[in-house]
């Protein structure tokens, strides 16, 4: 037999072990070997969504994510793809500062398919699950149909903590841009996602499609509209759950001819732990400022006029001084700083390292009462 205080430890080491399952069952990857990478886009050469594209030459072709990544998971091709059929080329794009991500298309078709006023048309699929929440996020799938329809919980998650844009490639005029899979279609208008598109070919014509557009990733995206929601906080070098498939019709044919997955598994569009690792990557050292300080600051106590400052610096410090405003110092990288009276103060932060010396100094953003 086994003793009693064994047995507790078995169990604690059994439920040990189905959290660290289900943590990594929530973390779970498609292709969990690939990981891709997002361009970070200087504040400065941020991409206009104009249909020019030449925002887009700055990204090296080593973020470009090809017909090669992709799997025809309905058409029986598997991963022989042939590019004279439909070829594609996508980079992915942030600004540190923003929460948007930046798509850029460049597909070629041997057939555009656009005629059809609903979703039988070429499309380009897009899912992001932006604080990798993981799990199903379509009404059909929701845990509480034995409690509900699927009609009532389409309001209530549906897109929620994942969310699908059918993109159209190309939209025919007057039909919206895309379509949500969800709860809330507003986040494919602007301010939350803006789009253009160059194309010279007619529905049923071979030819080449370039496309940009942004979005607005959400950690939960709410029916009743943005003050429901929380946007992702794209943070540097960070992961995000991200993946797209390409719906490719022919003029003629009732089904998709190939459906290409970049997860190369179709549940993808219904569960987010089908998607593929993105990670959000620091600018090119091409961009990156030699020395430049910078630095944020928090209230923490009103009353006592406690102020918490966080140098940002960008380059290698090797000596840093604050000055509060109030005649008193400090050299730490995060100081606390209690001020002994009401004021406005300027604040200034002095960097100096191999590259050089830098200052950032605010304006009366510093208020204490």
């Amino acid at each position: 037999m086994i003793h009693p205080s064994k047995i507790g430890q078995l169990k604690m080491m059994f439920l040990a072990a189905l959290l660290v399952f289900c943590m990594v069952e929530a973390l779970a990857f498609a292709r969990p070997e690939k990981e891709y990478q997002v361009f970070q886009f200087p504040k400065d050469k941020m991409p206009r969504i104009d249909g020019e594209f030449s925002d887009w030459d700055i990204v090296p072709e080593s973020y470009s994510v090809g017909l090669s990544e992709l799997k025809d998971t309905h058409g029986g091709r598997g991963t022989n793809l042939n590019p004279e059929e439909y070829d594609i080329n996508v980079k992915v794009g942030w600004v540190k500062g923003l929460n948007r991500l930046y798509f850029y298309i460049d597909a070629s078709d041997d057939c555009w398919d656009f005629s059809d006023a609903t979703l039988r048309q070429d499309i380009f699929e897009l899912v992001v699950d932006g604080d990798l929440s993981g799990g199903l996020f379509i009404k059909e799938d929701n845990g509480n149909l034995n409690k509900l329809p699927k009609e009532k919980l389409h309001f209530k998650g549906h897109g929620a903590h994942a969310q699908n844009y059918h993109v159209f490639t190309p939209v025919q005029p007057g039909k919206d841009w895309a379509m949500i899979w969800g709860s809330t279609p507003w986040i494919k208008d602007f301010p939350y996602s803006n789009y253009a598109y160059s194309y010279n070919f007619k529905h049923g014509e071979k030819g080449k499609l370039k496309m940009e557009f942004w979005i607005t990733p959400f950690d939960h995206a709410n029916v009743e509209g943005y003050s429901r929601s929380v946007e992702t906080k794209l943070k540097e070098n960070e992961l995000i759950g991200l993946s797209w498939c390409v719906i490719d019709f022919d003029a003629g044919q009732p089904k998709a001819t190939q459906v290409l997955c970049l997860s190369h598994d179709f549940r993808m569009i219904r569960d987010a732990s089908f998607l593929n690792a993105f990670r959000l990557m620091p600018q090119e050292s091409t961009f990156q400022t030699a020395l430049e300080a910078g630095w944020s600051f928090a209230e923490i106590d009103r009353d006592k006029r406690l102020i918490r400052f966080e140098d940002h610096s960008v380059g290698e410090v090797q000596r840093r001084i604050w000055e509060f405003g109030d005649g008193t110092t400090s050299t730490e990288p995060y100081p606390v700083h209690q001020y002994s009276r009401a004021g406005e103060w300027t604040v200034k932060l002095t960097v100096e390292g191999p590259d050089g010396k830098d200052s950032r100094w605010k304006v009366w953003e510093v208020v204490t009462q």
